[in-house]
């Protein structure tokens, strides 16, 4: 079974109005659980270093939430609920469908269908992930490959650095054979060490019919993005060939290694930023960059390079850095894959509304701009994946970023988009188990999200 979740420069996102600190939400037609975020605190991945900083985090308190429903809808907000309510009874969305609408300035509960309800939320785990690895690591940090030489062997060690290219193992080999010549070496072993990662294993939820063409087994070490069983030993022997261009010897086959601590460094490669990694990834809803990045984010937080290791660590940034309800919150890997996921349309949305407060523009800012924008080309909501191209829709494009979410059985869609009334809106729709064509589910979904901006009215 191959289940689907992997699906420039975004439009403006700049959200009016905003309040200094999240009030408690009111619930609209349902129960919204979330946490009041009483004291503003900068976020720095120093803070997240490890287990006890989270402990000795105390810029941030929560109390209980109120859920009583939301008083003196205006006009915009009052025909937004009422299409809404018609149009998520939409039968291609079938009979297992949640969805939330939050008002980012004021802080109200709009519209509450089903939306504490835990589904399997697809690629939209990815914006959990993705919070996770922005606070902890910062958006600036950066991944590094190095080279090693040693009793005759040049070992190329993996860092974790999911958008390594040829180009650039051509240049650490430059630098390499550079070093051995200097020596009067024209003959070398090449190995390759990914020992940051444990051996790859499968997350609960999946199996082995992803591989490699949805997820690559989750390595160290990999090039060009190649959806191959062994991504580390392939990088190696692309390494291989780029020496061997430039003039050396390559003696034997690449083998797995683990570089000595007396080996001589002799190249290194320094990835973009993470912000720019975070871009590109939530675009295209790239899965293997999500479950690297899930394993960077463990071992930033001083835990194992696993899945456990990471997903303990998205669940403790969310809850206890932001205040975001983790009630009925599942998560098993970092790209939203695996079947045994299950979020609740209110978490997703509590996640994107930190993107509309200023204090985290800094941290989380990438998020926002790696929204895809309907009818983006290039992205999971571009014309080529026929995204809000019908005639309900179409009238969004430009005017909605959201984060898509695709699996066998489980359709997402959940964003950000500025109402009829110029207010921006948190949304976040679910839907599981429709027996309806795909496209058709996400034509429906398209719909819902012009809803909420309120160009089909």
């Amino acid at each position: 079974m191959n289940d689907i979740t992997a699906e420039t420069p975004a439009s403006a996102f700049v959200p009016g109005g905003r309040r200094r600190h999240r009030k408690a939400k009111q619930s609209g037609m349902g129960v919204r659980r979330a946490l009041v975020i009483a004291l503003a605190l900068p976020v720095t991945s120093a803070a997240l270093a490890g287990p006890s900083a989270f402990a000795a985090d105390k810029g941030i308190g929560t109390t209980a939430k109120d859920t009583a429903p939301s008083q003196g809808l205006d006009a915009d907000d009052q025909q937004m609920v009422t299409n809404l309510e018609t149009r998520v009874l939409d039968q291609r969305l079938g009979n297992d469908v949640s969805g939330v609408v939050l008002d980012s300035e004021s802080d109200a509960t709009l519209w509450d269908h089903n939306a504490a309800t835990a589904l399997m939320p697809a690629s939209n785990v990815k914006l959990a992930t993705s919070t996770a690895a922005l606070t902890v690591l910062g958006p600036d940090h950066r991944f590094t490959t190095k080279v090693s030489y040693g009793n005759g062997t040049l070992t190329l060690i993996g860092g974790g650095d999911r958008t390594l290219t040829t180009a650039d193992l051509a240049e650490l080999a430059k630098d390499a054979v550079a070093g051995l010549k200097a020596a009067g070496l024209t003959s070398v072993k090449v190995a390759v060490d990914d020992s940051l990662f444990p051996e790859p294993t499968l997350a609960n939820g999946w199996n082995t019919g992803y591989y490699p063409d949805s997820v690559a087994p989750v390595r160290a070490l990999v090039v060009d993005g190649h959806g191959v069983q062994d991504t580390s030993l392939d990088a190696g022997q692309v390494f291989a060939k780029q020496l061997t261009a430039a003039g050396v010897t390559v003696d034997g086959t690449v083998a797995r290694a683990t570089a000595s601590l007396t080996d001589v460094p002799v190249a290194r490669h320094r990835s973009a930023p993470l912000s720019a990694i975070v871009h590109t990834m939530l675009k295209t809803s790239d899965n293997n960059m999500a479950e690297t990045l899930l394993r960077m984010t463990a071992l930033g937080a001083g835990r194992p390079a696993t899945f456990d290791g990471g997903t303990e660590v998205v669940r403790e940034v969310l809850s206890k850095k932001y205040g975001v309800s983790l009630t009925n919150f599942e998560m098993y890997d970092g790209s939203g894959l695996s079947r045994a996921d299950r979020i609740p349309a209110a978490t997703l949305a509590e996640i994107l509304e930190l993107l509309t407060e200023p204090r985290y523009a800094d941290t989380l800012g990438s998020i926002r701009d790696g929204l895809p924008v309907a009818g983006e080309a290039g992205s999971t909501l571009g014309p080529e994946w026929g995204r809000f191209d019908d005639v309900n829709s179409k009238c969004a494009v430009g005017k909605v970023q959201a984060k898509t979410g695709t699996l066998t059985g489980a359709i997402a869609l959940s964003g950000l988009t500025q109402g009829k009334d110029g207010k921006w809106k948190v949304f976040s729709f679910i839907e599981n188990g429709s027996t309806a064509n795909p496209n058709d589910i996400k034509d429906a979904m398209d719909g819902l999200a012009a809803t909420v901006n309120g160009c089909w009215a």
